[in-house]
C-alpha cells in the first residue's frame, strides 16, 4: 500500500492508494426505527438553497476555525487551529515538515460579544503543504469541564522532532479554564490544559486500518462515561474512558476509486449519538475525493460499520436536529478533489436530502442551536484571504 496525505484549508486530510479491493460495508440501518433507509440518489428536495453570502456573520477574524460547541452557559465556542507563523522546531513527516507555531486558540460568543478565551495551544504549520495543524474539536461535560482534540497529521513517532514542543499533538486533552475578560486577555499558559489520552499512540500500537502509520485526532463526542474521538489519519473511531483508557471502537473501510488511485481511504471526521442509541460517523473520503464517495456510517456495539447514507462529497461535519434529521456539511461540491463551493444539506429521517445553504467557503463545522438556528464555521485557512479571515455564520431555516 502507498499512502499519501493531502492538505487543504487547514484540514489534515489523509488519503490512500492501493491495488487491493476494499471491504464491502454492512447493510444500512435507519437512524430512527420508523424511518426507511434510502440509497444514494433518493428523492431530492429541489427548493433553491440559500446563498452563504446572504447569511449574517456572528464571529469573524478567526484563525482557521474548526469545531463549534455550546458551553454550559449557552455561549457559542469555536476552535481555532492556528496561524502560519513558525515559532519553534520542525518535525519531518511524509508530506513535508510540521513546524511548531503554538497559535491554537478558542474563542467565545457570549451576549453578542466575541472574545478569545484561550490561546497558545499546540499547533503547527507545514510550509510544504500549506497546512495548519492543531486544535480540531471541542466538547463540554457538565459545568466547567471541557475536552479538546489536537491533531498531528503524520506518523506518531515523528512528534519527537518537535522536542519539548511535542506535548499535546495527537492527544485528547482537558481544558482547565475558559474564562477571559476580553479578546486580548486569553490564557496561554501550558497549565491551561492537561493530557487525557495519547490517541496517536493507539494508531502507533494497533494500526487499525493496516496502512502506514498516520494519526490526526479530529472529531469529538463527549459523554458522561466516555469520550469518542475520530482519527482522520488512522481511519478509526476510538473511545476514551473517564480514566483515560483507550479502546478501538471501529476502523472504517476504503472505497473504490478509478485508476490510478484504485481506492480512497475513509477519513472519518465527525461522530454523533443518534436517537436510536447508535453512533453515526461521517467520512471525508480520500484521494481523489470523488462526488459520492463520502459516507455516513452507523456504528452499533459489536457490529462493523454499516452504511447509513452514501453519495456525499467531502463531509467535514454532521449535526443532529431536533426531529432526528442529520445536517451534513460538505467541504466542496465539485466532481473531483476540492472543486466547487461547500454546502449544507439536511438528511431527513425518511432519507430525503435538501440543500439548505450553498456557496460556502471551506466550511468545517456545523452546530444546531436549541431554537433551531444553525451555525456554520467557514473560511478555514484560506491562503488568498489570509489565515485570520475565518468566520461563523448563522442560518435560520
Amino acid at each position: 500500500m502507498s499512502r499519501h496525505s493531502i492538505l487543504l484549508a487547514g484540514v489534515a486530510l489523509i488519503a490512500a492508494c492501493t491495488d487491493s479491493s476494499p471491504t464491502s460495508p454492512a447493510p444500512a440501518e435507519p437512524l430512527t426505527a420508523a424511518a426507511p433507509h434510502r440509497e444514494s440518489g433518493s428523492a431530492q428536495n429541489l427548493a433553491l438553497p440559500v446563498s452563504a453570502a446572504t447569511l449574517p456573520v456572528v464571529m469573524r477574524e478567526l484563525h482557521s476555525p474548526k469545531g463549534l460547541a455550546w458551553g454550559p452557559d449557552g455561549s457559542l465556542y469555536v476552535v481555532e487551529t492556528g496561524d502560519n507563523v513558525v515559532r519553534g522546531p520542525c518535525a519531518t513527516i511524509a508530506r513535508g515538515t510540521n513546524c511548531y507555531s503554538g497559535s491554537g486558540a478558542i474563542s467565545r460568543l457570549r451576549h453578542g460579544r466575541q472574545e478569545r478565551v484561550l490561546g497558545g495551544l499546540p499547533s503547527a504549520f507545514n510550509p510544504v503543504a500549506g497546512d495548519v495543524i492543531g486544535p480540531n474539536d471541542l466538547g463540554f461535560l457538565g459545568f466547567g469541564t471541557a475536552f479538546l482534540t489536537i491533531g498531528w497529521g503524520g506518523d506518531p513517532a515523528a512528534r519527537d522532532g518537535l522536542g519539548e514542543h511535542r506535548a499535546g499533538f495527537g492527544y485528547l486533552v482537558r481544558l482547565h479554564s475558559l474564562q477571559a475578560s476580553g479578546r486580548g486577555s486569553a490564557h496561554s499558559e501550558r497549565s491551561a490544559w492537561s493530557p487525557v489520552a495519547d490517541v496517536a499512540r493507539l494508531e502507533q500500537e494497533l494500526n487499525p486500518d493496516g496502512g502506514f502509520l498516520d494519526s490526526n485526532p479530529f472529531g469529538l463526542l463527549v459523554e458522561p462515561a466516555r469520550r469518542l474521538v475520530t482519527d482522520a489519519g488512522g481511519n478509526s473511531l476510538v473511545t476514551v474512558a473517564a480514566s483515560g483508557r483507550m479502546e478501538l471502537v471501529s476502523a472504517f473501510p476504503a472505497t473504490p476509486a478509478p485508476p490510478p488511485f484504485g481506492q480512497s481511504e475513509a477519513v472519518p471526521t465527525a461522530v454523533v449519538r443518534g436517537p436510536d442509541g447508535a453512533l453515526y460517523v461521517s467520512t471525508l473520503s480520500g484521494v481523489p475525493f470523488l462526488t459520492g464517495a463520502a459516507t455516513i456510517y452507523r456504528v452499533a456495539p459489536g457490529q462493523p460499520p454499516a452504511v447509513h447514507a452514501a453519495g456525499f462529497k467531502t463531509i467535514t461535519d454532521i449535526a443532529l436536529g431536533r426531529d432526528g434529521s442529520l445536517y451534513v456539511l460538505e467541504f466542496a461540491s465539485g466532481p473531483v478533489f476540492f472543486a466547487g463551493p461547500g454546502r449544507l444539506l439536511r438528511l431527513a429521517p425518511d432519507g430525503t436530502r435538501t440543500v439548505l445553504v450553498d456557496d460556502l467557503t471551506n466550511p468545517t463545522s456545523v452546530l444546531v442551536a436549541p431554537n433551531g438556528s444553525i451555525y456554520i464555521a467557514q473560511r478555514a485557512g484560506v491562503p488568498e484571504v489570509g489565515l485570520q479571515a475565518g468566520e461563523v455564520l448563522r442560518f435560520d431555516p
